[in-house]
């Protein structure tokens, strides 16, 4: 077996794990506030709105240590992406997951101390943190200090639009959430990538 890679630096595994506790608070506070029968909520509507708030405010702070922490250290340079060869990259390893992975062929972008993710995967984080996370910020936000919020967008409610921007950004960063946990398991054993972010040690195939 290969050396193990130190890849999760301390301040990393606290970001995330903020961020994973967070979220869940945000997901079952803000799926009680949409879709709870008011006779009988999953949390008290008050209650809910008070944890999703808090939650939001963390998760904005957390956000900006995350990037302040890529910019200051060589973290945020496995977010780059290699445009000139994405295409070629992604159809790789697209293949492998489709293919690959269930023939037992070795991944063709093994991790690496230059690699920490494979095209598929920085493509989809550069996309969560940097695009989605953003806009789930600045809306949650907006809806928390709603004057700021433009009253008529093309003659519809600012409000409303912002709330909806809001919630199917919420609904794409869940679905992320999940197939995220899912993929976490194809490591080296199904919990070694758990173990990853505790420990920081990559724990090569």
């Amino acid at each position: 077996m290969s050396e193990r890679l130190y890849l999760y630096p301390i301040w990393l595994r606290i970001w995330h794990a903020i961020n994973a506790f967070m979220f869940l608070v945000l997901l079952a506070t803000g799926l009680s506030m949409q879709y709870s029968n008011p006779d009988l909520p999953l949390i008290r509507f008050d209650l809910a709105v008070q944890f999703h708030n808090i939650a939001g405010l963390i998760v904005t702070f957390n956000y900006l240590i995350f990037v302040a922490g890529n910019l200051a250290t060589k973290n945020g340079n496995y977010y780059r992406l290699e445009i000139a060869k994405l295409y070629k990259d992604l159809s790789l390893q697209l293949e492998y997951y489709l293919i690959g992975v269930f023939k037992k062929r070795p991944t063709p972008f093994p991790i690496n101390e230059k690699r920490k993710f494979n095209p598929l995967q920085k493509v989809t984080y550069v996309a969560t943190m940097y695009g989605l996370m953003p806009v789930i910020i600045v809306t949650g936000l907006a809806l928390l200090f709603p004057e700021i919020i433009i009253e008529k967008i093309f003659q519809s409610s600012g409000f409303f639009l912002t709330a909806i921007l809001h919630t199917i950004v919420g609904f794409m960063l869940s679905l992320f959430l999940v197939i995220h946990v899912y993929f976490s398991t194809m490591g080296s054993s199904p919990t070694s990538n758990f173990k990853s972010m505790v420990n920081g040690y990559h724990e090569p195939h």
